[in-house]
């Protein structure tokens, strides 16, 4: 009897893990499917993993964000506490998207039609003195990876034209990178699943 407890309790425990990995697959295809679009300019840098192969870093106008755009720093407050960031987002004239505004926490107002918010993680300690200072918050889009080969040839030819990464937003501010972008032409794209 306890055999068959045994079993039953391996396939149930089994079933949850299915379960469970099958939801975070799913909740990363519906922001794929179903984001808001963006488009971000990106930089070269070394894009080989020992493990996982070739991939460009996404080095891009939201890995620095200026300390004047955060709109909610209490007085007085001189460093970041571990706190999650809103990162108001605008299409520029050349199609890329650029930071306009930020706030701990939530933003005040939803964004507007020609806007987008990503959420993204500041860790603590960052200087918030300063409105010339920067800070890097994690958005959790920070490599897209690339067939085995490709990526000193891209990171190349990022030296001297521009690319960019489209990502997909959800309503929540969750982001997924999509493509990596060679001008308007798309070089690769991330499969649903």
């Amino acid at each position: 009897m306890s055999g068959k407890r045994l079993i039953i309790s391996a396939l149930v425990l089994a079933l949850v893990q299915i379960g469970f990995l099958s939801w975070i697959i799913a909740g990363r295809a519906a922001i794929l499917r179903n984001g808001k679009e963006v488009l971000l300019k990106v930089q070269p840098i070394d894009p080989r993993d020992l493990l996982r192969g070739d991939y460009i870093s996404v080095n891009n106008s939201l890995s620095r964000i200026p300390v004047k755009l955060i709109a909610n720093i209490p007085p007085g407050k001189f460093s970041s506490d571990d706190t999650p960031i809103v990162v108001r987002l605008k299409k520029g004239a050349d199609a890329y998207w650029l930071p306009t505004a930020a706030w701990f926490g939530q933003a005040p107002t939803p964004a507007t039609a020609d806007e987008a918010d990503i959420v993204g993680h500041l860790a603590e300690g960052w200087d918030l003195r300063s409105p010339d200072m920067t800070i890097a918050p994690e958005y959790g889009i920070d490599r897209f990876y690339v067939p085995e080969g490709e990526g000193m040839a891209i990171q190349n030819d990022m030296r001297v034209r521009p690319f960019g990464i489209k990502l997909a937003l959800s309503a929540n501010g969750a982001a997924q990178i999509k493509a990596l972008m060679d001008g308007e032409t798309t070089l690769f794209e991330e499969p649903l699943y």
